[in-house]
């Protein structure tokens, strides 16, 4: 593995969460609009064209963790305790933030509709009592003010399965994680099965949702998938490896960018459908993530400041995470006015929100233990 000196990271493993980072914040960027405008001929367009190729996202950071956590050497306590330490607090302090931004407008005095330039999704309410329900809300689920932290319950639960999941892959070998990823490929199939076919599949029912796949289905595979490629790499040459990264990533795209262009382009047309092709465990984004990793695990930069700045960006990129909706609305209304074509207008707001972003967290975590703990 390709490393720096003085902590020995891995370059490619932090330049792939460069990548997931990047493209996270390029989804929110362009999602920046209102269920309305969703279906105007712009978005429909612009929006699906720019927004499918940010899939790999989450995949990827889930590929990431595979690799640097299974197996793991420590116990389940000792584990728990490294962890879910470094990202509750965190999580904690910038989900209350969130939630109180509403109210901190109305202290300010200023108009409710302040609230939708940075959160187009949410009530307009600036009531103290809503901010405190949302707050108490914390332990059980996201707000809409804190969109992002959905997957903070997912990295949560990820941590909590290590620790089981990691005692069989430390014991398994080549054929049977390649039979668990086949089994979990089938699972991949299911939001379209469900959708397509029938609400309830292989034996789920109103008394029962655990089907068939349950138990091999979800982000589990993308970790495996990641310490599988790593410790069993594709016996191929390079010509052969990128046609095939090339070939995976072109049918993935194309499915994704149909799916949602199609669905996008009905006006009022249902949450579940407009998602349905972006689901981030389905065949179409699995295919586009497997191409993302197999390309960017071969890369190499001979300049040592860029491989130090792209450490240093990887180190904050759970912070950016946590941040970086701050950004969002106010940069996107930097933008609206601009004459220039809509793709470039996108990414240039994608990339000011991400080095916004950076800069913040960059000069928290310089403060010291406090500014490190608060951003992950």
């Amino acid at each position: 593995m390709e490393t720096v000196t003085a902590k020995q990271r891995i370059i490619y493993l932090d330049f792939l969460k460069v990548i997931a980072i990047f493209l996270m914040v390029a989804n929110h960027c362009v999602d920046n609009v209102t269920p309305a405008e969703r279906a105007l001929p712009w978005y429909n367009l612009w929006g699906s064209v720019y927004n499918s190729f940010t899939r790999p996202a989450i995949p990827l950071f889930m590929m990431v963790t595979g690799i640097l956590l299974l197996p793991t050497k420590m116990d389940m306590g000792s584990f728990y305790k490294k962890r879910l330490s470094r990202v509750l607090i965190p999580f904690l302090v910038w989900s209350v933030l969130y939630n109180l931004f509403p109210w901190f407008t109305g202290l300010l005095n200023c108009d409710p509709e302040t609230i939708h330039v940075f959160f187009k999704w949410a009530d307009t309410t600036q009531a103290f009592g809503d901010a405190m329900r949302n707050i108490l809300m914390i332990p059980f689920n996201f707000s809409a003010f804190a969109v992002q932290m959905w997957y903070v319950y997912l990295l949560i639960g990820i941590y909590l399965y290590i620790p089981v999941f990691s005692a069989w892959v430390e014991k398994s070998d080549k054929r049977s994680q390649r039979i668990f990823l086949a089994i979990w490929a089938v699972s991949l199939f299911v939001p379209y099965l469900r959708n397509y076919l029938t609400e309830n599949l292989f034996g789920e029912c109103s008394w029962n949702e655990f089907g068939l796949f349950y138990y091999f289905a979800g982000f589990s595979g993308y970790m495996l998938l990641g310490y599988h490629l790593v410790k069993y790499p594709l016996q191929m040459s390079k010509v052969s490896k990128y046609a095939l990264a090339a070939i995976a990533f072109a049918i993935g795209y194309a499915v994704t960018l149909i799916g949602f262009k199609n669905a996008t382009a009905v006006e009022g047309q249902s949450e579940a459908m407009v998602e349905l092709f972006f689901t981030y465990c389905s065949p179409n984004v699995a295919l586009m993530t497997f191409a993302v990793f197999l390309i960017a695990k071969d890369l190499r930069f001979e300049n040592k400041r860029v491989n130090r700045f792209i450490s240093q960006f990887s180190i904050c990129t759970f912070g950016i995470w946590m941040c970086h909706y701050f950004f969002v609305g106010p940069v996107f209304l930097l933008f609206k006015s601009c004459e220039m074509p809509v793709l470039l207008k996108v990414f240039l707001e994608n990339i000011l929100v991400l080095l916004a972003s950076f800069a913040l967290v960059y000069l928290v975590r310089s403060t010291g233990t406090f500014g490190k703990k608060i951003m992950g």
